[in-house]
């Protein structure tokens, strides 16, 4: 018989490729066809494993990871709300999984660990970003109890893309 275990923790400086992998995996699946192709060429280029590895390093970053059965399957970036106009403490700025491992729970345990995280450090409330026309992340936080509270405009490349900010108390 065999035992899959599965951890949610803060990430290190170790795990920047596999999170790198994620990353790379789930902005294409996600974002194919919503944000120009060489627009996400470019952002993806970006976040390689030397990007991760200088934000895990940091003191205080608020990276968490998904490890399924001894390999990185997910992450998340988290920390103070970025809009003050909304009044929501913290915020998860990222939170993807590998296309293989989504629709299993696992989005759900990371963002409940999240949120227990940002509660820990008193940013009470939360705020997440998604672009409307990612419809599975729409459906993800809809199905998470979040709340439409803004929307935004945002260029990406030539396409100018809505965002919308899911709110919960």
């Amino acid at each position: 018989m065999s035992t899959v275990l599965i951890d949610i923790r803060p990430a290190c400086s170790r795990d920047a490729v596999g999170i790198s992998k994620v990353h790379d995996e789930a902005w294409e699946t996600a974002y194919r066809g919503i944000i120009p192709a060489v627009t996400l060429g470019k952002m993806m280029a970006r976040r390689g494993p030397d990007y991760w590895s200088r934000l895990t390093a940091r003191r205080g970053a608020g990276t968490m990871v998904l490890v399924f059965d001894g390999e990185v399957a997910g992450y998340a970036t988290l920390g103070p709300n970025r809009v003050k106009r909304l009044a929501y403490g913290g915020e998860i700025y990222e939170l993807y999984l590998m296309p293989t491992h989504q629709g299993i729970g696992l989005g759900r345990r990371v963002f409940r660990e999240a949120r227990k995280v940002l509660n820990a450090n008193k940013l009470n409330g939360l705020v997440v970003w998604a672009l409307e026309d990612n419809v599975q992340a729409r459906q993800f936080y809809t199905a998470l109890g979040g709340v439409e509270v803004a929307r935004t405009i945002e260029p990406f490349g030539e396409a100018k893309l809505t965002k919308i900010a899911f709110g919960w108390t």
